[in-house]
């Protein structure tokens, strides 16, 4: 196997996944389908019964969790009548989430990872029961409603990293690949579905049951948890406190090795500068606004997950490639042309297709850009390598609002977001030229 360009201090791809130092020999990999099978998804890791156990809980909870997601900033709305508050909520859960983040990718490196999951999706389960409590007593605080998500979104924070970095513990370091996009592909799934499904049931049963349904679906996720091995710290690692040091170690680690680092900057390449959703609402005013621009922006927030579920359900025909950095530099370059062509289309339904287009690509790099962070890092610093990723996954777009907003303002929304996917294109090349690590990267 190649490894990462460096100094002599970067990550080899051998001796880093479960095949080898984590988790003993892999199982015999399975070969290809035929016809179909050779390009429909990529079900390999669900031959692993501790894989399938936690993928399936999260088929159940991919939904729940955006029940609450839209009760949320719903009840919060209902009570202030300000899309204002709404905002101020979204900031409540995100500095929590950022900062238990980092500090639970320290802690999944130095604890049994089983039972840092059970004790966090515990918690967000009982949240969520005290999300439906508030809303059964008519309490109607915003305060209490804030103080909730941000105990949640901690609660996540330190769930996350912990949970995908036991991903690289239990399947073999060549089918980390079709393991990413299963979980991706059920995460997109509830983004469609899970709103979709909150929108039929408030007028039904209300928003309190929201809350019950999707406290009732984190049972599901803690049995499966449950039922995973042990997945304690490997070596003397189990003896080290989880602190600002080892956070900074982290940091340190991404920054002298160059594969990991270019990841995280590739993702953050394409989502500061090419998400383009907070110039949805204007483009359905104005440039589709003779669809409808209810029905228009119903499509233009659909087309990127749209795109994600079908990458992520043709995996096949990716999930196998070997050359990751390649991957992931083509994807995101498809990523920055698709917005383009988005945003210089003046009709609706081709500029659907190309969010759609950059949805798929989307998939492919966060396919890449987990495997390349659970491969090329060693298990001690896997937790903190995902403590970054979901920082950043979280922050770039938050970012990018504000920066396409500032931009649609000043140039027109159209300008912006194919000027934002050109410069994506533009820097995400720069990138790959100036720094080969990336590119030879294969696993």
């Amino acid at each position: 196997m190649d490894t990462s360009e460096s100094s002599g201090t970067e990550p080899k791809t051998t001796g880093t996944g479960p095949g080898t130092t984590d988790a003993g020999p892999p199982p015999a990999p399975a070969p290809p389908g035929r016809g179909w099978r050779r390009w429909a998804m990529d079900t390999r890791p669900l031959r692993i019964p501790a894989f399938r156990r936690l993928w399936s809980s999260t088929i159940v909870t991919a939904v729940g969790s955006q029940l609450t997601a839209v009760a949320v900033p719903k009840q919060i709305y209902d009570i202030t009548h300000s899309s204002a508050w709404v905002g101020y909520a979204s900031l409540a859960g995100l500095v929590p989430m950022v900062v238990f983040a980092l500090w639970g990718g320290a802690v999944a490196d130095t604890v049994d990872r089983r039972k840092l999951l059970l004790v966090t999706n515990t918690g967000i389960a009982l949240t969520s029961v005290l999300f439906w409590a508030q809303a059964v007593s008519g309490l109607d605080s915003v305060v209490v409603l804030m103080l909730l998500l941000a105990l949640q979104q901690a609660f996540f924070g330190l769930n996350s990293p912990a949970r995908n970095a036991s991903i690289a513990r239990l399947v073999p370091a060549g089918e980390l690949p079709a393991a990413n996009a299963l979980g991706s592909t059920v995460m997109q799934t509830g983004l469609v579905a899970g709103p979709l499904l909150a929108g039929v049931l408030i007028p039904v049963i209300g928003l309190p049951e929201l809350y019950l349904i999707d406290a009732l679906a984190l049972c599901v996720t803690v049995w499966a948890v449950f039922r995973l091995p042990a997945l304690p710290p490997l070596g003397e690692r189990a003896a080290r406190r989880a602190g600002v040091r080892e956070i900074a170690a982290g940091f340190r680690y991404i920054s002298g090795h160059k594969v990991l680092l270019l990841s995280f900057l590739a993702d953050i390449v394409a989502m500061v500068l090419g998400m383009p959703r907070a110039l949805f609402p204007q483009l359905a005013a104005e440039t589709y606004a003779p669809w409808g621009a209810g029905l228009a922006l119903g499509v233009l927030f659909a087309g990127i997950p749209v795109g994600a579920v079908l990458g992520g359900l043709f995996s096949g025909v990716f999930s196998r490639a070997r050359r990751h950095g390649w991957m992931v530099i083509g994807a995101v370059v498809g990523w920055g042309a698709a917005v383009a062509g988005a945003g210089l289309s003046g009709n609706l339904w081709v500029a659907f297709a190309f969010l759609a287009a950059a949805g798929l690509a989307d998939m492919i790099s966060m396919v890449f850009r987990g495997a390349i962070l659970l491969s090329a890092a060693t298990d001690d610093m896997r937790g903190r390598m995902q403590g970054v990723f979901t920082v950043v996954v979280a922050g770039g777009p938050r970012l990018a609002d504000v920066l396409h907003g500032t931009a649609g303002s000043a140039f027109g929304p159209r300008a912006a977001v194919a000027g934002g996917g050109a410069l994506v294109v533009v820097v995400m090349l720069a990138l790959a030229a100036a720094v080969p690590a990336l590119r030879r990267y294969r696993i």
